[in-house]
């Protein structure tokens, strides 16, 4: 998951009030909820210590109306009386409001709840062309029409010699086509980085258009037998197919990255001379203070995600005492959620994050923190470069 979105978090300083709330219910009374809901929230920062203008700019978010159709929940960061980011999230909130005062932006929520879906690229194909479609977290946008030859098209029962050579120019108009479709969404993939393709209409059409992909295309991409070109096909059934094969797409990612963590940790947990990856507090801080996590594993059931460390005003001052002055680089550090601080280093550093889902056998990573590590290096590599 990239999380590119939350760097103008870190641009400013806290304390911070982040706030989540259930806006999934859109009935006549859902203004005036919404209404109720913003005073509570706006009562409960009070209570935590958030200053007044935060307060009222968190009231004036919580409380604009209307909300976007489909909408499950929102979310709402405020730093010294601006609202600084006002998300939208896909999955509603386990409770109707959430409410944190912090020294840093409580965003570990957002792992469960944001939008997490692969970009999809989704082609209605006959044997004329094809229709593209993007759909994302943002909402579903046309992108282009493919449209091939439409002469000959259609063929014959007869069976002359005549017939025949109709029949194979059919047959190649129909590959020809094929090829185009396959060339503009090779190019569509490219484009847009679309995480997945998903092929529908035509039964033989689409089987054309998929044995003409190149390979890196055709590895992302799947069939649907529901849905279609035509101007009445019904979209329920596609709607279904393409969520599974997010949903599929998902599944696949993260096991493909966990069996990538189990390859490379260290024998026993924790940090090796060498290892490409670490696991508990101590490790993870210590990447992060090098800007060495190139992917962020995170179980926020673990006991880990949920300790107290304390950081400075830059992402990487972070440490797990708040004796380790020399690290911290702040003669006043404050005291954070570990899954926050070490969230806030894999963002400013471009790192990408995994939530490692609970139902999952193993508890992986240890204590429910991990990372994936950028160069890694042995002591004696370090000790020849110091020299």
């Amino acid at each position: 998951m990239q999380l590119a979105y939350l760097t103008s978090l870190y641009d400013r300083p806290g304390p911070w009030a982040s706030v989540y709330l259930d806006t999934s219910r859109m009935d006549e009374s859902a203004r005036w909820r919404m209404e109720l809901q913003a005073r509570n929230a706006c009562d409960d920062l009070a209570a935590q210590g958030a200053d007044e203008a935060t307060v009222q700019a968190v009231h004036e978010a919580l409380a604009s109306w209307p909300r976007p159709p489909g909408e499950a929940g929102r979310a709402v960061f405020a730093s010294h009386g601006q609202v600084v980011l006002d998300p939208s999230l896909s999955v509603r909130p386990s409770a109707p409001t959430q409410v944190y005062w912090s020294s840093l932006p409580r965003v570990g929520p957002l792992l469960d709840l944001a939008a997490r879906e692969p970009v999809c690229l989704v082609a209605y194909i006959d044997r004329t062309g094809a229709d593209l479609e993007l759909r994302s977290a943002i909402g579903e946008m046309r992108l282009r029409t493919v449209t091939g030859r439409e002469w000959p098209i259609h063929r014959t029962s007869q069976n002359t010699w005549s017939v025949r050579h109709w029949q194979l120019g059919v047959e190649n108009t129909w590959e020809q086509n094929a090829a185009e479709v396959a060339d503009a969404i090779a190019e569509c993939v490219a484009d847009t980085g679309a995480d997945l393709v998903v092929l529908a209409g035509d039964p033989r059409a689409r089987r054309s258009v998929f044995d003409r992909l190149p390979g890196e295309c055709r590895s992302v991409t799947v069939e649907t037998e529901h849905g279609g070109r035509g101007a009445g096909a019904s979209r329920v059934r596609l709607d279904e197919d393409v969520q599974e094969a997010r949903r599929r797409l998902l599944r696949h990612n993260e096991e493909a990255e966990l069996d990538r963590f189990r390859s490379v940790r260290a024998p026993e947990g924790g940090k090796a001379a060498g290892a490409a990856a670490a696991e508990g507090l101590p490790a993870l801080v210590e990447a992060a203070r090098e800007h060495r996590i190139m992917e962020l594993l995170i179980r926020s059931e673990g006991p880990d995600a949920h300790r107290q460390v304390w950081v400075g005003t830059e992402p990487d001052q972070v440490a797990v005492r708040r004796s380790e002055s020399q690290y911290l680089g702040d003669t006043e550090p404050v005291p954070a959620r570990a899954d926050d601080a070490l969230l806030r280093a894999a963002v400013s550093a471009g790192a990408e994050v995994l939530r490692v889902r609970p139902e999952l056998e193993d508890d992986l990573p240890v204590g429910g923190l991990g990372a994936l590590l950028r160069w890694p290096y042995s002591e004696k590599e370090t000790e020849a470069a110091t020299m």
